[in-house]
């Protein structure tokens, strides 16, 4: 979790706030006796309305109070948000670390379940190239897993490699989904023709690579429908062109529309740990687009019917 700024501590405002609160109660005490002191000595002396000089100090004496107040108020207030960002923060966090270990123990012990079926038995090729297949597929699983984290850290830290290429996208994504149609066997993907000519975009492609799989791989993880399906049309405007993943997917409700994309946020029940994958892909697929100046928005229906994942790439497009 990213430390706040030394001056926004909570600790630092608590303390703040009991100095504010003690200041308030030794000024009051301090300016309500020497006003009155110094008030009737002046009004004894120049014999004046001494009712007029006291409501004179009593408004004083409110108005510095009432900002005192106000500031013991805010300190609290901003401490009180802070804990609940915190603790949110921690549910977030909590459930990453829990679906993330099963994650990794899941295609563990599947492995180490083959390995031990193979000192055991003396199986026949065929069961043998079966199981391997299976074995394949677990430490594919695994260094999925291993690779989206480090591929985080790498971004967090601004490690990544520095070089954009002009590519065009419509052939970009079309070779993507070609080049790892075996990754998604199951599923249905559409890359709907464009009418017109595109210019070139200039991108890093390793990190649009990511944000593409993430994207696919978001769509199926998030889908119980047989089979699942992706439709990835490209939309030139005047000023942009638009990317949409429209997906038959479990969709969301529209008060998630801008949880998605934080990090470690998965849909579902925290609680229930009924959330599925480990919450850092959408927020990979917004790192990834902001540092391409790109911007990302999601859409849904509702719950069972499907989302869209629109990317807005700026440049004016000739019609």
């Amino acid at each position: 979790m990213k430390s706040p700024r030394w001056f926004l501590h909570p600790i630092l405002i608590f303390i703040l706030s009991i100095v504010a609160l003690g200041t308030s109660l030794f000024l009051y005490i301090y300016w309500y006796m020497e006003a009155s002191v110094g008030l009737r000595a002046v009004v004894d002396r120049f014999n004046l309305d001494a009712a007029q000089f006291m409501a004179a100090e009593t408004w004083v004496v409110i108005m510095v109070l009432s900002l005192l107040v106000e500031a013991i108020l805010m300190g609290i207030f901003s401490i009180f948000v802070y804990g609940q960002k915190s603790f949110q923060l921690y549910r977030l966090q909590n459930n990453f670390i829990n679906n993330f270990t099963h994650e990794l123990k899941t295609p563990v012990t599947s492995l180490k379940l083959y390995l031990q079926t193979f000192s055991k038995h003396q199986l026949p090729r065929s069961d043998q190239l079966k199981y391997i297949q299976y074995m394949i597929a677990d430490v594919g699983r695994l260094s999925d897993n291993i690779n989206r984290i480090l591929n985080l850290s790498r971004i967090e830290s601004k490690s990544y490699e520095h070089e954009f290429v002009s590519v065009n996208m419509v052939e970009f994504i079309d070779g993507f989904v070609n080049d790892n149609s075996h990754l998604f066997p199951d599923a249905i993907i559409r890359v709907h023709p464009v009418d017109q000519r595109l210019p070139n975009y200039r991108i890093n492609p390793p990190l649009i690579e990511m944000l593409l799989m993430n994207l696919m791989t978001n769509a199926i993880i998030y889908n119980d429908s047989a089979p699942p399906e992706i439709d990835i049309r490209l939309v030139p405007g005047k000023r942009n062109l638009q990317i949409c993943f429209q997906d038959n997917g479990i969709g969301f409700e529209r008060s998630e529309k801008r949880k998605i994309f934080r990090k470690f946020y998965q849909v579902g029940e925290v609680d229930k740990m009924s959330a599925k994958g480990s919450g850092l892909g959408l927020f990979l697929v917004r790192t990834i687009a902001h540092i391409h100046k790109w911007k990302v928005t999601a859409t849904s229906e509702g719950k069972g019917r499907g989302s869209a994942f629109t990317l807005k790439l700026p440049g004016r497009i000739i019609v």
